[in-house]
């Protein structure tokens, strides 16, 4: 009973070993994606944040944030402070040219190349990753196909449209559907056809997005851009 007792000890031990970080990790550029619903204006609504925001190593961070909300689309340049601990823990706030600030808190993954986070204001939205950047990037960075999860929902915004949700799964081939624009801070501007679930009562839809290249361009982290489109997309290599 003893001997398994100390066969099973140091596993454990091992185990918690691995929820170590080095804070030094998490520096250089990263795109991140903010999902769910927020109270923060007043009455709950859908949201969607994108942006891509560069961490100094010494503490300070800037970039870009973008978000979608009752319809419309808003962006603006931030700045702001972070704080990273070794035992994987984040916290950060950005900070508008309006001077509006947002508190974010999360855990990095052990390598520092992925965050899971939510926003901690009250009222914020829940749902966040992060994943790491390329410096620079172009069109040489897409791959040829990618798998693709899409949701969120849908607000009308002029005479006769209306209201619904969007959930929808399956593979992009670029060359096939859509244009694609990569921008050299690997942002990517993009239209393509998302088809129809069910060929009998819809039709596909012609959607624009924005997103970033991720992960050496195996992943794309991205929104929709049309009016009244609160929908988040991420795409991944899985297709290729």
């Amino acid at each position: 009973m003893n001997w398994l007792f100390l066969v099973v000890l140091p596993s454990g031990l091992a185990a918690q070993a691995t929820v170590v970080c080095d804070p030094a990790h998490l520096v250089g550029p990263y795109a991140f994606q903010l999902t769910g619903s927020t109270d923060i204006a007043g009455t709950p609504q859908p949201t969607v944040s994108l942006g891509r925001i560069a961490f100094d190593g010494r503490g300070n961070l800037s970039g870009t944030a973008s978000a979608t909300f009752d319809g419309l689309l808003l962006g603006n340049p931030v700045t702001g402070s972070y704080e990273a601990k070794s035992d994987c823990s984040v916290i950060w706030k950005l900070q508008d040219d309006s001077g509006a600030f947002q508190n974010f808190s999360g855990t990095v993954s052990a390598d520092g190349t992925r965050v899971q986070f939510t926003q901690t204001d009250p009222g914020g939205a829940q749902r966040g990753m992060m994943q790491n950047t390329s410096d620079t990037c172009s069109a040489a960075d897409l791959l040829k196909k990618y798998d693709f999860t899409v949701s969120g929902s849908i607000m009308p915004m002029q005479a006769g449209e209306v209201a619904h949700t969007l959930s929808a799964k399956g593979t992009l081939d670029i060359a096939e559907n859509g244009s694609f624009e990569v921008d050299s801070d690997c942002s990517v501007r993009f239209e393509w056809i998302l088809p129809a679930e069910d060929e009998q009562d819809a039709e596909p839809s012609l959607m624009a997005m924005r997103g970033f290249l991720v992960n050496g361009g195996k992943e794309i982290l991205a929104f929709q851009t049309d009016p009244g489109a609160m929908v988040a997309a991420r795409f991944t290599s899985g297709g290729k």
